[in-house]
């Protein structure tokens, strides 16, 4: 068998290895976007195509004023925490002013900050501290719906003749005398996709929640009600947005059936039940994408950074990259499209190494050259990664994703390992989940969202013991920061950091990224810099059983730079390639020159 061994440096043993892995499929060579043959490696330039991103929830992750919910002042009292760990830009989770049905994605007011999380000042506040610390701010923006609340809706339901185009409103269908939706189009949230107004005598579209009306991208007033928003809050100076839902923007013009999608495990009134061809990634969808990037780029032309912009789409990973913009180049769309397929879609509790290789593989196979990849492990819709993939391979995983060439983005709590919290129904906010107690566990996306855990105190350091909106989970004392943030103590937050500290090293920095090995559950991928030929390799054992690297790699003088939590090497130790990896140990090295 030809098995790319250490230690590989020429160009020449690079594309060895690539015919290595045509013909057994064990190494992969690849460029910082993509499988080049390294005669052109993309020059990540601009400040976002290295930087990690962190996602704040507000809500949960710091209540300065005890009144049960995190506000923007929380925020800004815990900005040295993420000064301390290298986060880059903070993303926070919708602001705006909202009746809160669907945890403030149902915006009643664009241009305000919700009572509960503090006021425009506190905002302003709150970027000033953070660009003091060098650290930037992206807003959630919602532009597929708004709340039944918003002043636009409300005239809507009137027919107002200035807004009464400005949602997805269609007359009823009358079957043997009972009235039924204009069609089979399903919520996202369950159900039809239509619900009926008394006031207006018509059916209006829903892809969400019912509190949550989608606007009508075919009129042009709204597109530009929305490019308004975008300006308004440039001009406030935020540094981009991440745009959420954007797939659903556009629906079929002539609002066809959908087909049934042949999943068994879909029920008629699920989301699943049917093949959405006609209400997600619409042809006009991407060019409105599109759109959204030029006036973020007219906006940056003649200032010292661009501004920028991430979309969350949950589709093939081939339509996925569309987001992006054209395959050509020719138009663009997101700066990134958040990476969902590498270790959300890609991966389960008690996946193999194999399975780990061929995630990261993907989504190298299908991202055009000229864009930047994005390394995701969890946010506010999914599982934390700790109860998804399992505590014991948090530490690797972080240290796998900080090799990785282009963005990191982490979901609050992921620094310190925090798992799922504890919440029952009658407990819960999640509109999808609380209108049926019996599926609550299997369907409620508030376990995620449950308090960060900051210290041992009450509340987990949350508040000053004021009932918080939601409960704080059982396993803080356990796991919080304060406990983990001790010098010299191997701990996830410190490896955290640790891995943080090492991507800045990264930075501006041509090369290569090499999936070396998926052996026996030995996972080995390769970052190799291009400017000073250094050379790291992540030996990661993802089996229950410990494994001998020496089994399956060729030994190398290499020196420890970062280890998982339950390693015995210390930084600075040599690695021994004839002693074993514990289950889930994962060792990052730096090959001697």
């Amino acid at each position: 068998m030809c098995n790319t061994r250490h230690k590989m440096k020429s160009l020449q043993c690079l594309m060895f290895a690539v015919f290595c892995s045509v013909a057994f499929g064990d190494t992969v060579v690849l460029t910082n976007t993509g499988k080049e043959d390294g005669s052109n490696l993309k020059l990540f330039t601009e400040w976002w195509e290295t930087s990690v991103f962190y996602q704040i929830y507000p809500r949960s992750f710091k209540d300065s004023d005890n009144d049960g919910s995190g506000d923007l002042q929380g925020i800004i009292q815990k900005l040295d925490h993420i000064q301390d760990a290298g986060i880059d830009a903070v993303w926070l989770s919708p602001i705006y002013k909202s009746p809160q049905v669907d945890n403030g994605y149902d915006i009643s007011d664009y241009r305000d900050v919700d009572e509960i999380y503090g006021t425009l000042d506190d905002l302003k506040q709150l970027l000033d501290e953070a660009h003091k610390r060098g650290i930037k701010v992206i807003l959630d923006y919602v532009p597929n719906h708004t709340s039944d609340q918003h002043a636009w809706f409300q005239a809507s339901l009137k027919n107002d003749s200035v807004y009464a185009d400005y949602y997805v409103w269609k007359d009823a269908v009358i079957v043997n005398g009972t009235r039924t939706p204009p069609n089979n189009w399903l919520s996202e949230f369950k159900g039809s996709a239509w619900e009926w107004s008394e006031e207006r005598q018509q059916y209006y579209l829903h892809q969400f929640s019912v509190a949550q009306p989608d606007l009508n991208y075919r009129n042009p007033a709204v597109v530009n009600e929305l490019k308004d928003v975008l300006t308004y809050w440039l001009d406030f100076g935020v540094d981009g947005f991440r745009m959420d839902a954007v797939f659903a923007l556009f629906e079929d013009a002539q609002f066809r059936d959908e087909p049934p999608s042949g999943d068994t495990n879909s029920g008629p009134e699920d989301y699943g039940y049917l093949k959405h061809i006609y209400t997600a990634d619409q042809h006009e969808t991407l060019q409105l994408i599109y759109d959204f990037r030029d006036l973020l780029d007219k906006y940056s032309a003649n200032l010292s950074y661009p501004r920028i912009m991430m979309t969350e789409v949950y589709s093939d990973i081939a339509t996925t990259m569309l987001y992006y913009g054209t395959y050509s180049g020719s138009r663009k769309g997101a700066h990134f499209t958040f990476n969902f397929w590498s270790f959300i879609l890609g991966l389960q509790k008690g996946f193999t190494s194999t399975q780990l290789w061929g995630s990261i593989y993907n989504w190298f196979n299908y991202i055009p050259a000229q864009y930047t990849p994005n390394w995701v492990l969890g946010n506010h819709d999914q599982s934390r990664v700790s109860t998804r993939l399992g505590p014991e391979n948090v530490d690797a995983l972080n240290i796998l994703i900080s090799i990785l060439p282009g963005v990191q983005v982490t979901y609050n709590g992921e620094e310190i390992g925090q798992e799922n919290g504890e919440v029952t129904c009658e407990q819960g906010y999640d509109p999808q989940a609380i209108k049926n107690c019996s599926t609550f566990n299997q369907t409620s996306r508030d376990f995620e969202r449950t308090p960060f855990q900051w210290d041992s105190t009450v509340n987990a350091g949350f508040n000053e013991g004021a009932e918080p909106w939601l409960p704080v989970s059982q396993k803080y004392l356990e796991t919080n920061l304060e406990s983990q943030n001790v010098t010299g103590i191997n701990s996830h937050y410190n490896i955290y950091k640790q891995t943080l500290q090492l991507r800045q090293s990264f930075r501006n920095e041509t090369g290569y990224f090499v999936l070396l090995s998926s052996y026996a559950n030995l996972f080995v991928a390769e970052r190799i810099l291009s400017s000073n030929n250094d050379d790291y390799v992540l030996y990661y054992n993802v089996g229950d059983e410990a494994v001998t690297p020496s089994k399956y790699i060729a030994e190398a003088n290499a020196t420890v730079v970062i280890r998982s939590s339950n390693s015995a090497y210390n930084i600075g130790d040599l690695f021994n390639y004839n002693g074993t990896l514990l289950a889930r140990e994962a060792v990052l090295v730096r090959l001697d020159k």
